[in-house]
C-alpha cells in the first residue's frame, strides 16, 4: 500500500473534465439560441416608395426614411405599394447610422 491514492484522483479528474465541458455546451447553446433569435427576420407590411427596379429587386425607402430591398416588384419609381419590410433589419441600421 501506497500513501498516494491515485484512484480518487483519476476520478476527481474526470468529474472535473465533466463539468467543463457542461458547462462550455451550457454556454454555446445559449450563445446560439440568443444568434438565432437575434437575426431571425421580423417581417411587417408596410406602405413604401419605390425608388429604383435592379437585377436584385425593387429599392424601396419606408415612411421612416431607411432604404429597404423589397425583392422583385413591377412597380415603376416614385409609386408607393405595400410590402414585406424587415423590421430588425431597420433597427439594426438605426444603431449602425445615429442621426444625433
Amino acid at each position: 500500500m501506497s500513501a498516494i491514492n491515485n484512484r480518487s484522483d483519476k476520478k476527481s479528474s474526470k468529474n472535473t473534465t465533466f463539468i467543463i465541458a457542461g458547462v462550455i455546451a451550457l454556454g454555446s447553446s445559449l450563445l446560439f439560441a440568443y444568434l438565432m433569435f437575434y437575426t431571425a427576420p421580423e417581417h411587417n407590411m408596410e406602405m413604401v416608395k419605390v425608388i429604383a427596379n435592379t437585377e436584385s429587386g425593387c429599392i424601396a425607402e419606408t415612411m421612416d426614411g431607411f432604404a429597404v430591398n423589397i425583392g422583385a416588384c413591377n412597380a415603376e419609381p416614385g409609386k408607393y405599394v405595400n410590402a414585406l419590410v424587415d423590421q430588425k433589419t431597420k433597427e439594426r441600421a438605426a444603431l449602425m447610422n445615429p442621426t444625433n
